[in-house]
């Protein structure tokens, strides 16, 4: 598929699965304003290809004026991994910027077991720098739906709090940064779909991970996520959706900040009928 089809499928085949819910993060969110100036983070994968394609075709049409760059992060891919992500942006249209660093070779001295949390740390970190050098002030990465409510299961089962993935916050080590989200209303098959119809072979992380090769408690979620799609279909709106309707009054405990709360604290002042509990 040429350059022309593949930009005109998102805006028309899968408007209702990839356009349409794109626009609606950036808009309820408000990701994307006047004069920013966005990195779009591309690490070869599926993901990160639909989400460049998604913020070209807004940059080229919105209203809302702003600057974009694309720019990909080498953690030491080998070289056949290298190649297939820079002929990928190309098929695509994507005009990267690549930067080289020592990613994979840290994590797995460092991390030696579970490399996975240590690794996406320091790509993030590297990849702050590298926007803030070229002078923007957001990066955007390819997060979707999936691995929003993913994210949520795995801080209840394995972390014991409710934390999910947000669709922006601000950097804490770079300063005036922020990172956006802007597919977190995009399902995962959709983008399956997508990079198919426009036949694209998108390239893994490159690591032993991303290859089975050692266990990974997200790929169980997922799984465990699949299994109970086939008895509750809505089953992933309803997770995604939880984390808009958090009621305070029902929770043994929350934190703001650096501050913890206990529901006692507060008990006195909540009435809350416990037949509707």
């Amino acid at each position: 598929m040429n350059i022309q089809d593949i930009e005109r499928s998102i805006i028309k085949k899968y408007r209702r699965e990839l356009w349409s819910p794109f626009v609606k993060a950036i808009k309820e969110y408000e990701l994307i304003n006047e004069g920013d100036h966005i990195a779009v983070c591309v690490s070869g994968g599926k993901d990160s290809l639909l989400l460049a394609k998604l913020v070209q075709e807004l940059h080229r049409h919105s209203d809302v004026k702003f600057d974009v760059s694309f720019i990909s992060m080498n953690p030491g891919f080998s070289d056949y991994n290298l190649t297939e992500l820079t002929k990928n942006c190309e098929l695509m249209g994507i005009p990267i910027q690549v930067f080289n660093s020592n990613v994979f070779e840290v994590a797995e001295k460092l991390g030696k077991d579970y490399p996975c949390y240590l690794c996406a740390r320091m790509r993030r970190g590297f990849l702050y720098n590298a926007a803030q050098q070229l002078g923007c002030n957001k990066i955007a990465l390819g997060h979707h739906m999936d691995d929003v409510i993913e994210t949520t299961l795995l801080n209840v089962f394995y972390a014991s709090n409710y934390k999910t993935m947000l669709p922006k916050l601000k950097s804490t080590n770079f300063k005036g940064m922020e990172l956006i989200r802007p597919m977190v209303y995009i399902k995962e098959e959709h983008i399956f779909r997508f990079i198919e119809n426009a036949e694209i072979v998108p390239m893994n992380c490159g690591c032993t991970i991303a290859c089975k090769v050692t266990p990974s408690k997200r790929r169980e979620i997922k799984n465990l996520i699949t299994n109970l799609r086939s008895v509750f279909p809505d089953v992933d709106k309803s997770i995604f959706n939880s984390a808009k309707n958090v009621n305070l009054n029902c929770v043994l405990g929350w934190k703001h900040k650096d501050t913890k709360y206990n529901y006692l604290d507060f008990y006195k002042e909540i009435e809350l009928d416990e037949e509707n509990e």
